[in-house]
């Protein structure tokens, strides 16, 4: 158990039987009382929300255990990740994978996390590198669609690129925000 007060960014809680992500906390000082503003994201639902407690209040902090896996393959339903620890295999399916699915390349390491013996989300790294498999040409002083383009990418992700990227380029994306960053190395 922790008091609202001990809640800061980061802390995974237990709040009405769901986990919770602790995000932002603001300490609000009142005459008569003091009150904990958290702004909270639901760790398997992804939504954000905020709320707001007595300082006195407890919630059960949550225990992760993660686990640093390596995707392994997919065969059109399920992708399978591998205990680097003791080679097990885990297939995971496209629902519990969510978003991370447009990112994930054969060999690729990451962690897994899970609560309770219950798998919960995967931690993907902040930018990965991708191959433009689709692009169209880039014209020089095609300046009207203000210098970007879509280009498909290995995972059959689509993002908007410069016009000098070409077909069979290696790109780094934002994961969290699946925009371009610039040309791999």
């Amino acid at each position: 158990m922790i008091n609202s007060t001990e809640a800061r960014k980061g802390v995974v809680i237990e709040l009405d039987g769901k986990l919770y992500q602790v995000i932002d906390y603001k300490h609000i000082k009142m005459k008569r009382t003091a009150l904990v503003r958290l702004k909270l994201r639901d760790v398997i639902g992804g939504h954000t929300t905020e709320r707001t407690f007595q300082s006195d209040e407890k919630f059960v902090r949550a225990r992760l255990d993660f686990r640093s896996m390596q995707y392994l393959y997919d065969d059109g339903d399920l992708y399978y990740f591998m205990d680097q620890e003791n080679y097990e295999q885990l297939p995971l399916d496209k629902a519990q994978l969510g978003g991370a699915i447009d990112y994930l390349k054969e060999g690729m390491s990451l962690e897994l996390s899970s609560y309770k013996g219950e798998f919960i989300g995967v931690e993907i790294p902040i930018t990965v590198e991708l191959e433009v498999t689709d692009t169209d040409p880039g014209f020089r002083g095609d300046t009207a669609t203000s210098g970007t383009k879509p280009a498909t990418l290995e995972t059959g992700l689509v993002v908007q690129v410069p016009l000098f990227v070409e077909k069979g380029d290696v790109i780094k994306v934002d994961t969290r925000s699946g925009s371009y960053l610039e040309r791999a190395g």
